[in-house]
């Protein structure tokens, strides 16, 4: 075990849902499948896995740590692949049949269709709930289960997207290629919008006709255990999905390296991306696509609106405590109205409600646990010796960071170059489109960037030379339309998703020639 693993705490679930609610007078809790622990779902059969989840009081007030679980041995995790193998009840016979029929478009085999984008929205306020108490994310702002609903309702018809082509150019021979699913894949999440991505990642690799193991973050486990839950009960047929938890170094490493899983899809740190790769090579070379971490630049240019621009920066840094990959964390804005700016911005920042996430006026909630906020805070400090502090800093009260705003940090400070995770954002000024450029470049993290800008000359011209999978124009993250792929340059990640393009990362080309002799 790391020490990153050594000092991060684990939370019984069972008693955060008991006692807290006890206090809240809310009742007992609903979900009978999260009792004496979180469960994770293996063949459509619920095991108790990994006790996780948030301590009780879900505003991280209290800080006592309880003894870890090591989430399961590396047999007990071998085997969770091996369930993908099977997708029907007559053992290693019908997996052959099903395999060899198994193909994208097959949603009745695969079950997708059974899972009701009705009944996860029915749902919602449940899931909103949980994840308030696993990782402190406010009932406010909780989008995960719209997110999953949309994914599974599109993809439930979107394997008969998938085609092949065709090819005459060789004499005598027609030549044809097809798409197909690789068998068993696996997706690893994380803990900021942990539902959003169960949509997403099972969704799409059901529709390219493959079965799929996801391991949940032990930082917020609820949600996706609730959502294992609905999948059993709509009737998915056993072993096209499995749900589990548990540590990235024991669970996490086990999927990177096991020899039955052909692909794997993970949202995560660049860190933990770098050990996958390395699982990946070592073992079966399995197919990895990796969305990683991120250190977003917005340009803000003199003629842009300001307003606008304050606004929409202003959330990116704050929605979800800025646990976000593509938050704008730097900030650029042109000298001659940087002080107009600066003022709109800290206005709205300062402006976030920082208290229960259980409350629906709580804005901004605390850091998902005790390891983010002390990480946080070390940044903080570093902070305070390489810029200036001009908003927020910690909150002194359980793992709440207050909205953070650092000006003049140099290009090459600590805060400027690394990945915080939390709702601090450095502002710097720039005077020239060749400087900010330069700046805005200078980073191994390239998923998001944004430019405000009236100017559309200038605003093709900037988008062109930023280096970034994806830049907004008058717009920054959250910012991510269905119908366009989203991914990252250089250390950001390999691979993208979205509506569009998902599927392409759960398929193999294959290519077939046929000799007509003519």
């Amino acid at each position: 075990m790391n020490d990153y693993d050594k000092v991060r705490i684990a939370y019984d679930a069972e008693k955060d849902l008991n006692s807290y609610q006890a206090k809240q007078g809310l009742g007992p809790k609903s979900d009978s499948t999260l009792e004496s622990g979180v469960n994770e779902m293996v063949d459509r059969k619920f095991e108790t896995g990994i006790r996780t989840g948030r301590e009780a009081g879900a505003s991280g007030s209290d800080r006592k740590p309880i003894p870890e679980d090591e989430g399961g041995s590396r047999d007990d995790r071998g085997r969770l692949a091996k369930a993908g193998q099977y997708n029907g009840p007559g053992g290693p016979e019908d997996k052959v049949k099903l395999e060899s029929e198994r193909r994208p478009g097959d949603q009745d085999t695969l079950g997708i269709q059974d899972l009701k984008p009705s009944l996860i929205r029915e749902h919602e306020q449940e899931f909103a709930r949980l994840e308030a108490l696993s990782s402190g994310k406010p009932v406010s702002r909780y989008i995960d289960a719209s997110v999953a609903a949309d994914a599974f309702s599109y993809f439930a018809e979107a394997g008969w997207t998938v085609q092949g082509s065709s090819s005459w150019n060789t004499p005598g021979q027609l030549n044809i290629t097809s798409k197909e699913p690789y068998g068993v894949v696996a997706a690893i999440i994380p803990w900021n919008v942990p539902f959003a991505f169960f949509g997403i990642k099972i969704a799409p690799a059901l529709a390219a006709g493959n079965t799929i193991v996801l391991k949940s973050s032990e930082k917020a486990p609820l949600t996706c255990a609730f959502g294992a839950k609905l999948i059993a009960e709509a009737g998915f047929p056993p072993g096209v999905v499995n749900v589990l938890s548990g540590y990235g170094p024991t669970t996490g490493a086990i999927l990177a390296s096991h020899m039955e899983v052909r692909c794997l899809s993970f949202t995560g740190s660049t860190l933990t991306g770098r050990k996958i790769q390395s699982y990946a090579a070592l073992s079966n070379m399995k197919t990895v696509h990796a969305e990683l971490g991120g250190k977003t630049p917005a340009i803000i240019f003199p003629d842009a609106d300001l307003e606008s621009a304050a606004a929409q920066t202003s959330f990116s840094i704050q929605i979800f405590s800025g646990q976000t990959c593509n938050a704008n964390s730097r900030i650029y804005v042109h000298e001659s109205v940087a002080d107009k700016f600066l003022g709109l911005f800290k206005s709205m920042f300062g402006a976030a409600v920082l208290g229960n996430p259980l409350d629906k006026e709580t804005t901004l909630g605390p850091q998902v646990d005790q390891v983010q906020y002390e990480r946080v805070k070390s940044y903080l400090l570093a902070g305070e010796k390489e810029g200036e502090l001009t908003l927020g800093g910690d909150a002194k009260n359980g793992y709440f960071i207050k909205p953070t705003v650092f000006e003049n940090a140099p290009e090459d400070a600590q805060i400027m170059k690394e990945e915080i995770f939390g709702p601090v954002v450095v502002i710097n000024t720039f005077r020239t489109e060749e400087e900010v450029l330069a700046k805005a470049n200078d980073s191994e993290y390239d998923l998001y960037g944004a430019v405000f800008t009236r100017d559309i000359d200038r605003a093709v011209r900037v988008s062109k030379l930023l280096e970034a999978g994806t830049v907004g124009v008058n717009c920054t993250s959250p910012c991510m339309p269905k119908d366009m792929p989203f991914g990252g340059f250089k250390g950001s990640g390999m691979g993208r998703e979205s509506f569009l393009h998902s599927m392409d990362g759960y398929l193999e080309t294959k290519a077939i020639l046929i000799q007509t002799g003519s």
